[in-house]
Parts: C-alpha cells; structure tokens; sequence
C-alpha cells in the first residue's frame, strides 16, 4: 500500500493485508482503516450504488474491537479487521438479505451464512450487503461501473466488484455459476477468485445451483486468497467436498512449465483490443520460458475447446432445472409480478423440463469435464480472456459468458 493512506493504488483500491504492518506498529488502525472505507462510500456511493444496505455501527464497534487485539498482540487471522461486503444473496444476522428482488425487501433470516460466520470468527468487520442481480441471475440491478458510470459492472457480483475496484472496501464475497465473480471483477478493476466447486461452504447462501461457487473480490491477490482460505479454514467447503486448502496466507509464486491458451465460443465476439491483450499477455509468458500451448500447437487444448463449445448453453438448461425451485413457489405463493422478465422465462422453460432431460445434461457435463480434466496430466494452467472486451454501456447488458465456460470443471488450473 502507498504510505499515504489517503492514497490508493494504480487500480483504485486500498490493499489491507500488505498495510497490517502499520497496525503493529501503531501508526495505524483497523478503525482508522474503517473510516477511510467509509469516506470512499461517501464519496462514490451516490454514483456507483454499490450497496444495499450498511451496518456502519456495527462495523466501528467490531473496528475498534479489532484495534484492542492489534494493539495488544492478540489477532485472530490475518484479516482480522478487514472491511468486507458480502453479497445480497448471502445471510448475515445483522441485514436483511434481500436478494436483489423486490419480493425480499427487508427479509431478515436473523442468520450468519457459513461464509459470513467464518469471517466474524476470524475478526474481520462485516460492513455491508453488495448490490446483486435478482437471484443473482441475469437481471440487471442499478450498480454501475465505478470508473465510467454510462457502463455495466458486470453481473451478478457487481457491486461487490464496483465496491472492491473504487476502494470502498479492500474485499468483498461474491459467487459465480456462469462468470459472476471474474467479469465484473475484470470490468470493476480488481482481482476476482472462484475457487473450485465445492471449495468454499455454501450454508446459508441463496445459490442453490450445482456449479455455483462462492468466492471473493479483492483488492490484492494477497487479499483475496487470505479471505478465501480464512472461511474455508474455519468452515471447510460445500458438504461433500474437502473444500479450499493450502498455506493462510498467500502462497509464494512458482514458475508454470505450460499454460493452455483457450480462446472458447466467445473468441469470434471478442475485440481486437482484447485478443490484442491477451496476445501481448502471451507474448511475456513466453519470453520468460513459459511453453503457452493453444488448440493449433496442443491436441488436448483443441479437444477441450471442441468439447466446451457449447457449454454455455448447456451450462444455462442446467440452471433452468435447477432454479424451478424456488421460482415456482415464488409464482405461486408470493407475487409472479415481483418476478422479472428473464425470471418468468427461466420458469417457464424448467416447466417444460423433464427429469430424464436434466439427467442427460448432468451425464453430457460429466462428459465435457472428463475431457477438459485431461489436461491436467500435461497443463499446469490455462488461459483466456474474462470477456469479450471493455464493460459495455449499461443499456446493453451483453455479459460475454463464453470465456467462462471452463467453469464446467472442478479441479483447478
């Protein structure tokens, strides 16, 4: 972090893990921390709408409990501290969780999810619910993007991403099905982790889907990977699964012996300026000596980019099925005109859904993520673009989800 702390970095956002020093030290506090978060909220929130709702007197008192145990050598994490937002999908006892949908307007379940209840035990001060698309779909919510207010932040993290990128907060959870938590991050300007599925605890989260993923927005990689693995070592992953391991804090860099470059459905789309970057990208991985394979060089990189290209599509007839509950209920026994356009659709088209349908998706996905596992014998990590280019005006909400579609997998690369 710059040693002024008024000052942010090139991206526009506050590091907290790399400025804990200053807390040792005594030259500065996590409450100190806090109230310069909650200038930056005052400063942009008018504009950028990154938030549901606050919890500003709850965040100062956990602030000031955080400086007691700075102050006298008794932190419980790395993060302990930490200003973070959550997603408005996500539980928190103190806020209601409204979902981004006029149905749950102040619904308060009076519960910390698993997520949110990690974060609490490891000190870090749960300043507010980030703005969400309903159901954390695809309907776009208010937030705009915090460095040109005509575009999109990107869905459905955005305003967790627009909060991390213009230094409201140094973290924020989000969670991702189909590029929730690495497009917004990439329009909003700041790092965007989704860990493997199952690898962070999903209690108490409204995203039921089976890809679906909780992870998290940061302003480092240092303090993204330190939120991710702080929960997942207090409450482990989805039930079923070992979840997210390795060191607490940031693991030291190692040199790839070959990366896969994919180019996926959405290369066509994608602008010239993107492909440019992604090819310049390309260009310093090799002359620091790292192999960068791709379909025309690589037999396992073109058999996976055949295998994923119409995974979208798959991906999106999986979360038809998956959503009909609870979007029937909500048809039904609350309000249907409190659902949106592409809400209604998504129910009508799992209506028509049968169950043998959905297990021939889930047996043609088991396939896709067989083949894309291969490469992993031969590929430490693959590559690709996080969208088809710059954040579009907000009047397009064009989300490019192609380049996302490795999703489909579950081991990391």
């Amino acid at each position: 972090m710059p040693s002024d702390p008024q000052s942010a970095s090139a991206l526009g956002v506050w590091p907290y893990i790399s400025h804990t020093g200053a807390f040792k030290d005594g030259s500065d506090s996590p409450r100190a921390f806090l109230e310069r978060c909650l200038q930056a909220i005052e400063t942009h929130e008018g504009d950028v709408g990154a938030f549901v709702t606050l919890n500003i007197e709850g965040a100062r008192a956990a602030a000031d409990a955080s400086t007691a145990r700075w102050q006298s050598g008794s932190i419980l994490s790395p993060i302990d501290g930490m200003p973070v937002g959550i997603k408005d999908i996500m539980e928190t006892a103190d806020m209601a969780t409204e979902q981004g949908s006029p149905l749950f307007v102040g619904w308060q379940g009076k519960r910390d999810c698993a997520a949110v209840a990690a974060l609490r035990r490891a000190g870090a001060v749960v300043l507010g619910k980030a703005v969400t698309t309903e159901f954390a779909a695809s309907h776009p919510s208010t937030t705009r993007n915090p460095w040109d207010h005509t575009r999109t932040p990107g869905g459905s993290s955005n305003g967790s991403a627009a909060a991390v990128g213009i230094d409201m907060v140094p973290a924020a959870l989000g969670s991702q099905v189909i590029g929730s938590i690495i497009r917004p991050s990439s329009f909003c300007g700041c790092v965007g982790f989704k860990p493997s599925v199952g690898g962070i605890n999903r209690s108490g989260s409204f995203d039921h889907f089976s890809q679906s993923c909780t992870g998290v927005l940061g302003a480092t990689l240092a303090d993204t990977w330190t939120v991710a693995r702080t929960i997942s070592f207090r409450v482990g992953g989805d039930p079923g699964y070992p979840g997210l391991s390795g060191p607490i804090e940031l693991p030291l860099s190692r040199v790839p012996r070959r990366i896969a470059l994919l180019q996926t459905a959405g290369w066509p789309e994608a602008s010239e300026t993107a492909k440019q970057a992604l090819s310049e990208a390309r260009h310093r991985l090799e002359v620091a000596g790292i192999d960068v394979v791709d379909r025309t060089s690589h037999d396992a990189t073109a058999a996976v980019e055949t295998a994923i290209a119409g995974a979208r599509e798959l991906s999106m007839s999986i979360n038809a099925w998956e959503g009909h509950w609870p979007l029937n209920t909500y048809a039904v026994d609350m309000d249907r005109n409190g659902l949106s356009a592409s809400a209604q659709s998504r129910l009508a088209e799992a209506q028509t859904m049968t169950q043998e349908q959905y297990q021939g998706l889930l047996i043609e996905r088991q396939r896709i993520r067989e083949v894309y596992a291969t490469l992993s014998a031969d590929v430490d990590a693959c590559m690709t673009l996080a969208a088809t280019g710059a954040a579009p005006v907000a009047a397009r909400m064009d989300w490019q989800s192609d380049f996302h579609r490795p999703d489909l997998a579950t081991w990391d690369i």
